[in-house]
């Protein structure tokens, strides 16, 4: 039986090889797409202009398809500060959960402020978290009265961060 809100309207596709379509994947991006990320990676706050000049396009296409990636979560534009600078305690914590619990536990993460990273892992944790708190007090404190307080956490491990090597987000498109 068909959901009341499935469209039978069938899809187009302008590429007619069946092998290829089942290959694309969903939110496969056009190689303008890409280069207009690969800029932006290196500067976001680049004009719009000097972007559509280096790839020989126009503005408008630059800014709507920059409008598009940021609308489907491709591309996000923020401006990132160094915690450490700012006098901030950072921790990757390591989370193993109950069994039956990952995406629950996930989630609750997730929707935790003080959490800036959830990412579900194959491995010696079931989830990877990156939290910033303003002291050890503040890391002390979410550990043990946020943390350790969720449904399903089974244990932790924490690694406080002695010194931030390297962090990018110019690792292009490939």
């Amino acid at each position: 039986m068909l959901d009341s809100n499935a469209m039978s309207v069938p899809l187009r596709d302008s590429n007619p090889d069946e092998a290829a379509r089942r290959n694309r994947r969903p939110d496969e991006l056009s190689s303008l797409d890409k280069r207009i990320i690969e800029h932006l990676q290196q500067d976001g706050r680049r004009p719009f202009t000097q972007i559509a000049a280096a790839l020989g396009v126009s503005e408008a296409a630059v800014r709507a398809r920059t409008n598009r990636l940021v609308d489907r979560g491709i591309l996000q534009i923020v401006g990132v500060a160094d915690p450490d600078k700012l006098g901030f305690q950072q921790a990757l914590i390591g989370i193993r959960c109950e069994p039956g619990r990952l995406l629950e536990v996930a989630e609750a993460l997730a929707s935790m402020p003080e959490v800036d990273y959830v990412v579900v892992t194959a491995g010696r944790f079931d989830v990877l978290i990156e939290t910033v708190a303003e002291d050890n007090e503040g890391l002390l404190h979410f550990l043990a009265e946020r943390l350790q307080r969720i449904d399903g956490v089974r244990d932790t491990e924490t690694f406080s961060y002695l010194r931030l090597v390297k962090q990018t987000y110019q690792f292009g498109t490939r």
